[in-house]
């Protein structure tokens, strides 16, 4: 039998488990887009020695598990003087993931813009600040924008690793629920929905300012 009502008197836990999850999600997308967009920038126009330090980076963090780069953050780092609290790794983490990740993505965008345009821009009069958003990165990210959008959703579909080292997300409410009322079908199974949900919800509001953004620079 499935008591789902068992469930109730623990809602505020699942609630605050949410709450944790959308905050450290809102904080490490912004981030990460923002630390991918300078690696982006300086692997398609940086000098050889900055473009190699970026690739190196990009291939360690796409070629090992999350899973370990949290670890390493958060149990490694303290031997070299570098405790952190589990929420500071967490962000971290989570943002130097997405980061690499959306670099190669956003630096696809960069390489996409072809150099007459931006001759053109020069030739129009168009200060160099005038080119790099309106010619290069607002078109750039129009173009990768919904590339990027799901990086943000799998990064944060992928952050209930962060449960592992005692961050009280929506996973560490589901673990913590079922480990009182052994409930865990219940649990679990409220918990992806609730999953679902905040991927939806995500992919909702990143689309709406993705076309509110690009409507802007049409009517401009």
């Amino acid at each position: 039998m499935l008591y789902f009502s068992d469930l109730l008197q623990y809602s505020d836990t699942f609630l605050s488990g949410l709450r944790t999850t959308v905050e450290l999600t809102v904080l490490t997308t912004i981030l990460g887009v923002a630390l991918g967009t300078t690696c982006a920038a300086i692997r398609q126009y940086g000098n050889t020695v900055s473009q190699r330090v970026v690739a190196s980076y990009v291939e360690l963090i796409r070629n090992t598990p999350f899973i370990v780069q949290l670890f390493f953050i958060f149990f490694g780092l303290p031997a070299i003087g570098m405790k952190l609290s589990p929420w500071e790794a967490s962000i971290i983490a989570l943002t130097i993931n997405l980061g690499a990740y959306s670099t190669e993505i956003i630096r696809a965008g960069l390489g996409s813009i072809s150099k007459g345009q931006v001759e053109a821009a020069k030739v129009l009069g168009l200060t160099f600040r005038q080119t790099l958003f309106r010619i290069i990165f607002i078109p750039a990210f129009e173009k990768i924008y919904p590339a990027l959008v799901s990086q943000c959703i799998i990064v944060m579909l992928g952050s209930a690793v962060i449960s592992q080292i005692s961050v009280a997300d929506l996973t560490y409410a589901a673990n913590l629920v079922q480990s009182r009322n052994f409930r865990a079908f219940e649990s679990y199974l409220v918990t992806a929905l609730l999953y679902l949900g905040l991927s939806i919800i995500l992919r909702f509001v990143l689309d709406a300012i993705g076309k509110r953004l690009f409507a802007y620079r049409a009517i401009k």
